[in-house]
């Protein structure tokens, strides 16, 4: 019997999943601010610390072997938690190993390292994503995507910037060692967690290619995915020149852009999936994405309204906080589509391939965004970006009735049953 007993009940479910969020987060900075501040501070040239930036590949692939975490696992232990615990102890083994190598007497060994714990932080993703997905009934997935942004953010915190702080007091070979150990905490939660009761893989007909062909049998399969798509576009597209913005179009300083970012910013994103997720367990799925998503546009308007009225300290503040604020709402929201959409024999897969997708408006469409500030200015910037919410709010509307159905766990399981 787990610690949450045969039953467990929703809010020691957001407990579990914010533990969840928090082991998801601690890695990512370990192989990003924190290990390039590592570089920098032990004498490593500029070029080879840009290069350090392709370590964040295996995040950005891990769809590719999401099919072996869904088909392959140790009976006795557990579809899930098999993974969960393979993940987690090669990432306590790969922090711990980082911590006594030194980027300046072995480049090569200390890149490797770091890229497996890239790998293995990717990895963890994967099964946490779909574990989240398991055991989260529908109306529990709002608030379960809020605690696993709040879990998430906390952890980037303790190690971004309390690692930045812990190494400038003892180093980084310490810090990094702290951190492995704190793996060992989560991998003690989660050896008391449940397994999630879900159908279970059919070995006989199972291929790598099952999920995929699965979900583009289903109803209005392409209006999901083209929903899954561009529903955080305009979120991306204005965010990815926010800090530029801030500082060479309404010249606020350094040390401004960055406290209103790091502290009003990640204070409203928290509170935004918070509330996000509060409000979804009492509207359904089809109005938390389209009223979220009619937030997040008119916040994205708020920075045209500070580009024409110049350098403001109070719009400022507002239009970052507004930003911040309903872009963790949409998150909640967006995060919830995503576990609906995820059956459960292939939720590993599944949500991997999916959450791929919703990172194409950032990776591949943002980039555009210069063009479009050079060629119009910052003015029409923004109000082409909030345009660009419009094709994901036509498309909710369009499919409202399904997004309404898909609300109801019934519903969801009946679609995914169709199709099996």
């Amino acid at each position: 019997m787990s610690w949450l007993g045969t039953k467990p009940l929703s809010l020691q479910r957001q407990l579990l999943i914010l533990s969840m969020g928090f082991a998801s987060g601690l890695p990512l900075a370990l192989t990003g601010t924190t290990l390039q501040a590592w570089l920098v501070s032990s004498g490593i040239n500029i070029k080879t610390v840009g290069l350090f930036a392709a370590i964040g590949i295996p995040y950005t692939w891990k769809f590719l072997w999401s099919p072996f975490m869904d088909k392959y696992y140790i009976p006795k232990i557990g579809r899930r938690k098999t993974w969960l615990l393979l993940t987690q102890v090669s990432l306590l083994f790969s922090i711990n190993w980082l911590s006594t190598l030194s980027p300046t007497t072995d480049i090569s060994q200390f890149s490797m390292v770091a890229l497996c714990i890239a790998f293995f932080s990717a990895s963890q993703d994967i099964v946490i994503d779909a574990y989240r997905t398991d055991i989260l009934t529908a109306p529990e997935r709002g608030m379960g995507s809020a605690m696993a942004v709040l879990g998430y953010r906390l952890a980037m915190l303790l190690s971004g910037a309390g690692g930045l702080m812990l190494a400038s007091l003892y180093g980084f070979h310490t810090t990094y060692q702290v951190m492995s150990i704190i793996m060992v905490l989560i991998i003690c939660i989660s050896l008391l967690s449940p397994e999630p009761i879900t159908s279970q893989p059919k070995q006989n007909n199972y291929s790598f290619i099952t999920p995929i062909t699965e979900f583009i049998k289903r109803p209005y399969a392409s209006y999901f995915l083209l929903l899954v798509v561009i529903y955080k576009l305009s979120d991306a597209l204005a965010g990815s020149l926010t800090t530029a913005f801030l500082i060479q179009g309404v010249h606020f300083s350094l040390i401004e852009v960055g406290t209103v970012n790091k502290g009003v910013g990640l204070a409203a994103t928290l509170l935004g999936a918070f509330i996000g997720g509060a409000l979804m367990t009492r509207i359904n799925l089809y109005r938390s994405l389209f009223y979220f998503g009619v937030l997040q546009a008119l916040a994205t308007l708020s920075f045209a309204l500070l580009a024409h009225q110049g350098h403001h300290a109070g719009l400022m503040i507002i239009s970052v906080f507004l930003e911040n604020f309903t872009s963790g709402m949409g998150t909640a929201a967006l995060s919830a589509l995503l576990m609906s959409l995820c059956h459960h024999e292939f939720s590993a897969t599944q949500f991997a391939l999916l959450s791929a997708l919703t990172a194409i408006g950032r990776v591949y469409l943002a980039p555009v965004a210069g063009i479009i500030v050079a060629n119009t200015g910052w003015v029409n910037f923004f109000l082409i970006s909030t345009i660009a919410a419009l094709p994901g709010l036509m498309i909710i509307w369009f499919i409202r009735q399904q997004l309404i159905r898909l609300s109801s766990s019934s519903f969801s399981d009946s679609i995914h049953s169709k199709t099996t």
